[in-house]
């Protein structure tokens, strides 16, 4: 294999060269100025490879300098074939990466250049390829070979920060080299070649608070006991500056701002030493009557704090209560002030840290003390009742004056102003008490009623006379005591029932009784008959004991018949004192029962029959009643649906001869068949009749309809007809025949229908049909010679 020879100058860099042929290497021709020792000395090393043995050197990388200042091209290195006789025969072709623009080569001499200036930082390595080829016919005689053009690295770039700001923060009062944060900076040079992306870094602003190391970037505390609230930011300004940090670097900067966060290192402390208040005697329980408040240094949970009473507050007066929004501590009143007992309070107070951090308890106590004088102011009051509400008994049948009980109030104030009395008629609209003014002594205006009203709830009211606006009110509950003032009185009206087959001594029914007056356990009522009845041989009453008694019986046996009422008046007393007593009425009736004893019949039914017949007879009796009536009606109906026997009886059937009178005219006198002046008669409404049907509610006289003209169709006359009736008031309802009309006077055969022969009983006699003159002949040869034919 054939390869090209070459040899390569450069202007500051020896050119990497592998020996790998026998050919010797030509001179180097250059067109510039004269080579420098480094060249002359790689000339002599060839003439002593040439002396040694008949070999070549063969290339495969050359080196350019980046970022070419010069006016000329900038050489890169000369090509050169075997095959080339110097007689202009060949031309050299170069493509890859940058041929024919970055990278020109000579085709006569094989020289390479390159145009523009390279950046490694673009493109640290262009691979090309060179190849020589026949002038005339473009045919290669030796193959395709490649090289490799690096970029040699200068120092063109600085470190540049990978944030242009940053931001940090550490604790306040942290020890010596605390970390902070780590900065870094990048350099786009050539990190293998040279000290041009060695990255150094320095502070140049922040000292003596800071420091950072050179190598890493990281940045910590210098200085001990930084106070965040001495200063609470810091900007810190760090250098990168590479080559090492040597002369001739080039360098970037950055801004660091770093904020001291707060730590609890600072206890509360008060404004003042000394709080005074003033408060009314009548501030309300839970009213505020100023506030207090600590300054602490620190900030959000650290300047948290608490505020309690420490001294001076035996009598658990005041509260404070914690703001947590403004940190005040608010003084309320707990209980009710009075000045006539106590008129100036003294306390101590302390605010206290929540969140306390023992690593600064060295410093001190977080807390701080305060203290808060209370004034108390007097106010005029309202008097003031010994009690807060009165309980009183009084029997119902007291007296009206009689005094139940009294009320104290007395002015609580130094003056000691006198009180009246007075009963809030709202809750007394009844008048039934009253009230000393002057001594508050309750008495009766009316008399009283256990059994209306048992307890009494009114109000008295206690009023300063110096001043009337203060005034006081107290609840006074009256219970009104019980007198056996009420007689006893039978439970509820009792229906009571013996039978008439009872035996002697049998209990028919209990009864118990009543009281309005107060009820106690145990034996109430006492029950006996009346003087009266005592002695009585029907029935006797037997006291329980137990406030119930029963009623029994005393004979065998009772009758409705003979009495159906009993009347049993019962006497009921009560044990109280005095003793009261009442008679109530008992009603016994005589009621017929089965032999259980169940009550079937109360009705005097002897009353009624008085010869005794029984029920079951009298039902006997209704019964055959009953089915003789009914007998008596099918009787009757049978009777009339009997078939009746034919007009015509004749062997001969004369059906054929049977003649249709469809139209029954107006018999004789109706000579037409169809007279319109029959219709338009006003004479067919009679003027004198009212309606049957309905009772009229107002007397309405028949209206006269006029009479239709001659010329008037019948439709029409029909029609206005029916429009009449409908106007009409005392026209007949619609379910009923209204006439428009009629047939006219009759015909002195009268009606010629068969339907009431039906009813008739017997033959009839048509002899008469021959005497109606030629118009009726043949009905009197059909129905007079039917007896005839009958006969024979």
């Amino acid at each position: 294999m054939r390869t090209f020879r070459c040899l390569i100058f450069l202007t500051l860099l020896a050119c990497q060269l592998q020996y790998s042929g026998t050919t010797p290497l030509p001179e180097r021709t250059s067109p510039s100025a004269q080579p420098t020792a480094e060249e002359q000395q790689l000339k002599e090393d060839n003439e002593m490879e040439r002396s040694r043995s008949k070999r070549s050197w063969m290339w495969n990388q050359f080196f350019l300098l980046e970022e070419y200042t010069g006016s000329d091209y900038q050489y890169v290195g000369k090509l050169h074939s075997d095959q080339d006789k110097g007689d202009g025969s060949l031309k050299y072709i170069l493509s890859g990466d940058g041929a024919g623009d970055l990278f020109v080569i000579n085709e006569k001499t094989g020289d390479i250049q390159a145009t523009k200036r390279l950046d490694r930082e673009e493109k640290p390595v262009y691979i090309l390829r060179a190849q020589a080829v026949k002038k005339t016919t473009g045919i290669p005689v030796e193959p395709e070979s490649e090289f490799v053009i690096k970029i040699h690295d200068i120092n063109d770039n600085e470190p540049i920060f990978t944030q242009d700001l940053y931001t940090a923060t550490v604790p306040e009062m942290s020890e010596v080299g605390t970390f902070v944060v780590q900065v870094t900076a990048n350099d786009a040079d050539d990190p293998t070649y040279g000290n041009s992306a060695r990255v150094v870094y320095s502070i140049l602003q922040g000292q003596p608070y800071f420091s950072v190391e050179s190598e890493t970037g990281i940045i910590k505390t210098a200085l001990p006991n930084m106070d965040r609230e001495n200063r609470e930011q810091y900007q810190v300004v760090i250098q990168a500056k590479d080559m090492g940090g040597q002369m001739g670097g080039l360098s970037g900067t950055t801004v660091v701002n770093i904020t001291l966060s707060d730590v609890n290192d600072n206890p509360p402390r008060f404004y003042q030493s000394t709080y005074q208040f003033r408060a009314l005697e009548s501030s309300p329980v839970g009213s505020s009557i100023g506030k207090i408040k600590a300054n602490d240094a620190d900030v959000g949970e650290n300047a948290e704090m608490e505020y309690h009473i420490s001294e001076g507050d035996e009598s658990n007066m005041f509260e404070i209560i914690t703001d947590r929004i403004t940190q005040e501590g608010a003084i309320t009143v707990k209980k009710a002030l009075d000045f006539e007992k106590k008129k100036l309070y003294t306390l101590k107070v302390e605010a206290v840290n929540s969140h306390i951090n023992p690593r600064f308890l060295y410093l001190g106590p977080f807390k701080d003390y305060a203290t808060v004088r209370i004034i108390v102011d007097d106010v005029d009051e309202p008097p003031v009742f010994n009690k807060p509400a009165y309980v009183f008994e009084v029997k119902e049948d007291a007296k009206i004056n009689t005094i139940i009980g009294s009320v104290m109030a007395q002015d609580p104030d130094a003056a000691r102003s006198p009180v009246k009395y007075s009963v809030d008629r709202h809750t007394d609209m009844d008048r039934i008490f009253n009230i000393d003014s002057g001594n508050g002594s309750i008495y009766i205006l009316k008399s009283l009623d256990r059994e209306t009203v048992l307890w009494h709830n009114i109000t008295v009211i206690a009023t300063e006379i110096s001043n009337p606006k203060e005034i006081s009110r107290v609840p006074v509950f009256v219970k009104v005591l019980d007198v056996n003032d009420n007689a006893p009185e039978l439970a509820m009206l009792y229906e009571i029932f013996v039978c008439e087959n009872a035996k002697s001594e049998q209990v028919i029914h209990t009864v118990s009784a009543t009281d309005k007056d107060d009820s106690f356990n145990g034996l109430q009522f006492s029950f006996a008959l009346a003087t009266p009845q005592a002695s009585s041989p029907n029935f006797t009453l037997k006291d329980n004991r137990d406030n119930t008694a029963s009623i029994l019986t005393r004979r065998n046996g009772y009758s409705r018949h003979e009495m159906s009422t009993y009347i049993l008046p019962v006497v009921i007393s009560d044990y109280g004192y005095p003793i009261q007593s009442s008679t109530g009425t008992l009603t016994i009736r005589v009621c017929a029962c089965d032999h259980k004893g169940n009550m079937q019949s109360c009705t005097a039914e002897a009353l009624i029959h008085p010869t005794g017949l029984s029920t079951g007879a009298l039902i006997a009796i209704l019964l055959c009643i009953i089915i003789l009536l009914v007998t008596v009606v099918l009787f009757a109906a049978l009777r009339r649906q009997r078939k009746k026997e034919p007009l015509i009886v004749s062997k001969e059937d004369i059906r054929d001869n049977i003649v249709s009178y469809n139209d029954e005219g107006g018999g004789e006198e109706d000579t037409q068949a169809f007279d319109i002046g029959t219709l338009r008669n006003p004479e067919a409404i009679e003027d004198s009749k009212l309606r049957r049907d309905i009772v009229p509610e107002t007397l309405f006289f028949p209206r006269r309809t006029q009479a239709a003209r001659d010329n008037t169709d019948v439709r029409d006359f029909i029609n206005q007809r029916l429009k009449d009736n409908d106007m009409d008031p005392t026209a007949p309802p619609y379910d009923s025949l209204a006439t428009y009309a009629y047939e006219g006077n009759g015909s002195v055969a009268e009606s010629l229908s068969s339907l009431e022969s039906v009813t008739t009983e017997g033959d009839q006699d048509y002899d008469y049909l021959s005497d109606w003159g030629p118009r009726f002949k043949k009905l009197a040869d059909m129905y007079g010679g039917a007896d005839s034919d009958k006969d024979s």
